[in-house]
């Protein structure tokens, strides 16, 4: 009786494992699908920058333009941007050249630091001032970016589920 609740469990976590890979299939082909022409960072030469610098937007360029731009930088681009989700510590000022801003240093620390990096449609710039304030911080060349990009990475990797399986199959296993 035992032996065959144990399969039993084996084939429901085989199940969902199974459903959780189709998902991630069907969702890469539908990101797939979606053309990508002026946010990402432009093809050519990348120039690293001697210092510290950050990626902020440009005050004065279209709305919509920044929004598109931010839009990009959160989803695609996998820039972390829990911060300015409300609650975050740089959720305020709730506007969108802080939120944009915040967005695209993210991005721009994640990929290296290079000019081409702090692009997004010609709706940022680069800067040696530390646009940090209050309890809001803005990650910079070092620890604070790699972690970001350890962060981000686990989260959109699919053998992270594939390894939580094996290991609950394992426990499950040991347990009999």
């Amino acid at each position: 009786m035992r032996k065959n609740i144990w399969v039993l469990q084996c084939l429901l976590l085989l199940e969902c494992f199974l459903v959780l890979k189709i998902e991630a299939i069907v969702q890469e082909k539908a990101d797939a699908a979606i053309p990508i022409t002026t946010l990402s960072p432009p093809e050519g030469n990348t120039t690293f920058l001697g210092g510290t610098t950050w990626c902020v937007a440009l005050a004065g360029v279209s709305q919509i333009d920044l929004q598109n731009a931010l839009d990009w930088a959160c989803g695609l681009g996998m820039a972390d941007c829990r911060a300015i989700q409300e609650g975050g510590a740089c959720f305020e000022p709730n506007t969108l050249l802080s939120h944009a801003s915040y967005a695209f240093n993210n991005y721009y620390q994640q990929n290296g630091n290079s000019d081409i990096a702090c692009n997004f449609g010609g709706t940022a710039t680069l800067t040696k001032s530390n646009p940090s304030y209050g309890k809001c911080n803005y990650a910079a060349a070092g620890l604070g970016s790699l972690h970001s990009s350890v962060a981000s990475w686990s989260k959109h990797s699919p053998n992270m589920v594939w390894w939580k399986l094996v290991g609950i199959l394992l426990l499950l296993y040991l347990r009999r």
